[in-house]
């Protein structure tokens, strides 16, 4: 088996406690009001938020994916940080095993950084190229701007 890394940054207005809250701490909450059609719920299967914690994520009608399940890695709320791994979903994967995310966010003048990186452990013998992964690089992105214009817009949520 071989790991291939894929590293995305993003900058965002909004602050890194914000972000951070709506995207790892609260996103069972915030996630499934902000995309309805997309994303139908998230909740703890296992745990309650914490390290060790199982999240499932269920699709919406329209979504070429049910479910996905991920574990809690890692978690440092003070350092804006969470690492976390794909451990199962109802589509079954040909050339990747499993997939491990870290996410960190930092702060800059008015808004943040996020450094979100992924570890595509990929089935021996197979060859993963970037085509194969960007349609899930090109959802992180737009998960990540539709948040950000909901907190600009609501600006007491995850205060």
């Amino acid at each position: 088996m071989g790991v291939i890394t894929y590293s995305q940054e993003f900058t965002s207005a909004v602050a890194p406690s914000r972000m951070f809250k709506a995207l790892v701490l609260d996103s069972h909450n915030i996630i499934p009001k902000i995309v309805p059609g997309g994303i139908k719920s998230v909740e703890f299967i296992e745990g309650d938020g914490g390290v060790g914690s199982i999240k499932q994520t269920n699709f919406g009608e329209s979504a070429h994916i049910k479910y996905t399940k991920h574990k809690i890695d890692a978690l440092d709320v003070e350092n804006f940080y969470c690492k976390y791994t794909l451990i199962e979903s109802d589509i079954k994967f040909d050339k990747i095993d499993f997939i491990v995310y870290e996410v960190k966010f930092t702060s800059t003048d008015g808004g943040c950084i996020c450094k979100m990186s992924s570890d595509y452990h990929v089935t021996e013998g197979v060859n993963l190229k970037e085509d194969d992964i960007k349609q899930g690089k090109d959802r992180a992105m737009g998960l990540f701007k539709t948040v950000e214009e909901y907190l600009l817009a609501n600006p007491t949520v995850c205060a």
